[in-house]
C-alpha cells in the first residue's frame, strides 16, 4: 500500500545525500586549487543559493495559479496563521532542528554561514509535500495500489533533492521523513479522505501551500524573515472551507 511513498522518501534521501557529497567533494578538492579559490567557492555557493531561491519562487507562483477561489486562500492563511502562532510551530520546529543539528554536528561540519538543519528541513518538506502529485499519488497508492504517480514524483523529487541537498545541507535528507509521514497517512486513510479531497479541494490546498513556498523563497533570498512554519496549518483548512464556499 505504501510502496510509492516509500520509494519517494528513499529517492529524496538518496538525492540529498548525493547533493551533500558533491558539495563535500567541491570543498575537499578546493585545497588543491590556486589561492583565492576559497573565496570563489563562497561566491559560487551564494549565487547558487540565490538561483535555487528563484526556482523555489517560480514553483510557488506556478502553484498559486491552481487556486480558483481567492477568498478560501485568504481565510486559510489568516486562520492558519492564528492557529500556528498559538501553537508556535516555528519555535518548536527550530528547537527540533537545533537538537538534530547538535546530534549530527560530528557527522557534518558545516560553515557558520550554512543553512541550519531546521531551515533545510522546513524548506524541503514543504516543497516535496505541497502539490497535487503528493495528494493524488498517495490517494491512488492507498485506494488502488497504483504507484505510477508517486514513482514519477520520486524521479522529480530525487533530482530536485540533489540540488537542494547541495545548497541547503543535511536538513533536506530529513524531509524524507516528513514525506513518508504525510503521504503515508494520506495513503492509509485514503478510503476516508477520498470523498473530502476532490479536485477543487486539492487545487486550493496546492494554492495555499504554494503561497508558503513563495514565502520560503523570500526568506532564502534574505528579503524577509517570515515564520513559515506558523502558517503551515493553512494548508489543511481548504478541506473544511470548501464545504461551505
Amino acid at each position: 500500500m505504501l510502496t510509492g511513498t516509500i520509494v519517494n522518501a528513499l529517492a529524496i534521501l538518496a538525492g540529498s545525500l548525493v547533493g551533500m557529497a558533491l558539495t563535500w567533494l567541491a570543498k575537499h578538492f578546493s585545497t588543491f586549487l590556486p589561492s583565492g579559490s576559497a573565496k570563489l567557492g563562497d561566491r559560487l555557493q551564494s549565487i547558487i543559493m540565490q538561483g535555487v531561491a528563484l526556482c523555489v519562487m517560480y514553483l510557488g507562483i506556478s502553484g498559486c495559479l491552481e487556486g480558483q477561489n481567492s477568498l478560501i486562500a485568504i481565510l486559510s492563511m489568516v486562520i492558519g496563521a492564528v492557529i500556528g502562532e498559538l501553537l508556535d510551530l516555528d519555535r518548536r520546529m527550530r528547537t527540533l532542528g537545533d537538537w538534530v543539528q547538535t546530534k549530527t554536528e560530528r557527522l557534518v561540519k558545516g560553515d557558520s554561514g550554512a543553512p541550519s538543519i531546521s531551515e533545510g528541513f522546513v524548506t524541503a518538506s514543504l516543497l516535496f509535500c505541497v502539490g497535487a502529485m503528493a495528494i493524488v499519488g498517495a490517494l491512488q497508492d492507498g485506494l488502488t495500489g497504483d504507484h505510477s504517480t508517486l514513482f514519477a514524483k520520486s524521479l522529480l523529487d530525487g533530482i530536485s533533492s540533489i540540488v537542494f541537498g547541495a545548497s541547503l545541507g543535511l536538513g533536506v535528507s530529513f524531509s524524507a521523513v516528513a514525506v513518508l509521514i504525510y503521504q503515508g497517512l494520506i495513503a492509509l486513510l485514503a478510503s476516508f479522505l477520498a470523498p473530502l479531497l476532490g479536485d477543487a479541494v486539492i487545487a486550493e490546498m496546492t494554492c495555499v501551500g504554494s503561497l508558503l513556498i513563495v514565502a520560503l523563497s523570500l526568506n532564502m533570498l534574505g528579503l524577509t524573515k517570515i515564520k513559515v512554519m506558523n502558517l503551515v496549518p493553512a494548508i489543511l483548512l481548504p478541506i473544511v472551507l470548501c464545504l461551505f464556499m
